[in-house]
């Protein structure tokens, strides 16, 4: 936890001097009156000094690389159902401000920075959790990777990539919070049972939480029928459409790098012996429903994602550019591919 510690304060001092930095930049605090600015002055090397520092301390939020290092250590030792909250919501909120600082204000020198940070975090969250025998550890690093996959997203362009930052950001919501349901109700109390081999026979043993952990990891790879098959589409959609060709390619390599580890979990579930010295509890009804709920969330944005693109095409819309009708806009391969005949 020291680790972990350590770095939220790290990334708030960060920001707040990024913050003061674009106020002597630009005269103001207002993302309006910073985004006029930026658009009619000459842009000073100030401005860049505090975008880097912006992402970096937002980074620390999102734990994208190479500002990740706390991530595992705070995984392992945090409570799973804390760690499952710290995982969706304030990465889902650092990643809406990260938003309005990236492209509603059309930050200056974006471009490298995105592109290298997700390159890595992708790169670096996928083989760290090829070695991890701790399923919470294999999670955290599962984490940075996603981070990674989102930001391909920012590197893109702002009609394009905005939707799909919102989309994933569901769909990684639903898919995590249920996993590490999963794991909190598996671990026990004291989470003593938080290893791979803790689950070998789990398929057998409790089908129910077998079931509902193998949907969510299929979701996290990205395999169709689940959410996280069209979260993964949107983005590498919207990079290829942005001529991202090099960070597409690196991050369909990464998807199935991470396809390996998440399916060791299942293997292992249905496919090994069960280990009688690790109890079983009974799913509590809170849990039950909870589960039932994410699962539900999951499938239905792999089925029926419509919905929800197109309500993110128009909040989108409304953060990038508010006086451009939404027809104007690229229209995505996702899109044709759920409206096809």
């Amino acid at each position: 936890m020291q680790v972990g510690a350590a770095g939220m304060p790290v990334s708030g001092t960060t920001a707040g001097s990024a913050l003061a930095m674009m106020f002597g930049a630009t005269g103001s605090t207002n993302i309006d009156a910073i985004t006029h600015a930026l658009a009619s002055d000459a842009i000073t090397p100030l401005v860049y000094v505090a975008v880097a520092l912006m992402f970096i301390g937002l980074g620390f939020k999102v734990a994208s690389a190479p500002f990740h290092i706390w991530t595992p250590d705070v995984y392992e030792g945090a409570p799973a159902p804390i760690v499952g909250l710290m995982s969706t919501g304030p990465k889902a909120a650092a990643f809406a401000v990260l938003l309005r600082v990236l492209f509603e204000i059309n930050a200056p020198g974006r471009f490298w920075l995105v592109w290298v940070s997700a390159a890595l975090s992708m790169t670096l969250g996928n083989v760290g959790a090829l070695v991890q025998d701790n399923i919470k550890r294999l999670l955290a690093y599962s984490s940075i990777a996603h981070a990674g996959y989102m930001l391909v997203a920012f590197a893109a362009t702002p009609e394009l990539g905005t939707s799909a930052v919102m989309f994933y950001a569901a769909s990684y919501a639903a898919m995590n919070v249920g996993a590490f349901a999963v794991v909190s109700h598996f671990a026990n109390a004291g989470e003593r049972y938080v290893t791979l081999e803790d689950y070998a026979g789990l398929g057998r043993r409790a089908p129910f939480l077998a079931g509902a952990l193998g949907i969510f990891l299929i979701s996290l790879i990205g395999i169709p029928i689940t959410g996280g098959f069209f979260a993964k589409f949107y983005v590498f959609s919207a990079a290829l459409k942005s001529n991202l060709v090099g960070l597409t390619i690196i991050g369909v390599i990464n998807s199935a790098l991470g396809a390996y580890y998440y399916l060791k979990i299942i293997v292992v579930m249905y496919m090994r012996d069960p280990r009688e010295e690790v109890p079983v509890l009974p799913v509590p009804l809170g849990l039950g429903v909870a589960l039932v709920i994410t699962l539900a969330a999951t499938i239905y944005l792999g089925v029926l994602p419509g919905r929800v693109l197109d309500f993110a095409q128009r909040s989108a819309k409304q953060l990038v550019h508010p006086d451009t009708p939404t027809s104007a806009w690229p229209t995505t391969d996702v899109q044709i591919f759920e409206h096809a005949p």
